[in-house]
């Protein structure tokens, strides 16, 4: 019996190990940003880098706040991506429950659609949807921003969130239509709560994707450049002689920042989402 209880042991500290290694290295490159944003302008240009630095300064910060149109750009991001969010998410919602209550023609097509969308790089729509967004008067607006990336982001809400659906019982419907409830009350106020979890977990991969987005912003903002956003704004820290990393890195932490604020309020519904997304 002790025997069989160390190695379980070994394997459980193993276990640990490894994910203790990996959950370090995937977070140095976040330590890396932070500390060069804090570093003076002559240690993160330095022949020898160390990954400490003895005199922290926050002027780097203060160029990022200092740029004239940075809360504009972080504003239209925040504009873009909660437009995204909420969009995908309701119509992402209605689709799902659509394919997994429904019976109609060409839904296991559709279905397949939705995965072959998954499979086609970005890149290789891009120029088409330039034209595209051209052609129908959008270019240079925040919308020609939202729509691509709502195209993007359904297939995979609709394709994850279907699974959700199907795990609700068609029983609990039927009990609610018996005891009076119309289909849109129990498709808010039954089953919209049940799937929360997985909307949720689909809503934060939107989120990233779009508020990361730098593809979208550069060719489809033009000349319109108060309307582009915070991944633009890192182009002005950028030349061709001396580009000014540290700025690069501030810019970059606060980029980052609202996506860990956005994941920390959502945290616990994202873990039971990811759950009930590998159980189905």
């Amino acid at each position: 019996m002790r025997p069989r209880i160390r190695a379980t042991r070994a394997w459980r500290f193993a276990a640990e190990a490894t994910a203790v290694a990996v959950a370090l290295v995937v977070a140095f490159p976040l330590y890396w940003m932070v500390l060069s944003a804090l570093k003076p302008a002559g240690e993160v240009r330095s022949a020898h880098p160390v990954p400490w630095t003895p005199n922290p300064s926050l002027d780097a910060f203060r160029r990022v706040f200092g740029q004239q149109d940075f809360g504009r750009y972080f504003l239209n991001s925040l504009l873009v991506a909660g437009t995204v969010v909420v969009a995908s998410a309701l119509i992402a919602f209605l689709a799902a429950t659509a394919v997994a209550r429904f019976r109609f023609r060409f839904r296991t097509t559709l279905l397949i659609l939705f995965l072959v969308a998954q499979m086609v790089p970005v890149e290789a729509l891009t120029i088409p949807m330039f034209f595209l967004m051209r052609d129908s008067g959008v270019l240079n607006s925040l919308l020609s921003l939202i729509l691509p990336h709502l195209a993007f982001s359904l297939p995979f809400a609709v394709w994850m969130l279907r699974g959700f659906v199907k795990a609700v019982p068609e029983a609990l419907e039927e009990q609610a239509t018996i005891d009076g409830a119309s289909r849109a009350r129990f498709l808010w106020q039954i089953l919209f709560p049940l799937v929360l979890p997985g909307l949720v977990a689909t809503s934060v991969f939107s989120f990233i994707s779009t508020w990361n987005d730098f593809l979208f912003a550069k060719s489809f903002i033009v000349s319109a450049t108060e309307n582009s956003t915070l991944p633009m704004a890192l182009l002005v820290f950028f030349d061709t002689e001396t580009p000014d990393w540290g700025g690069v890195m501030a810019a970059s932490t606060v980029m980052t920042l609202p996506v860990l604020v956005f994941f920390l309020l959502v945290h616990r519904r994202l873990v039971s989402g990811l759950g009930g997304a590998v159980k189905d």
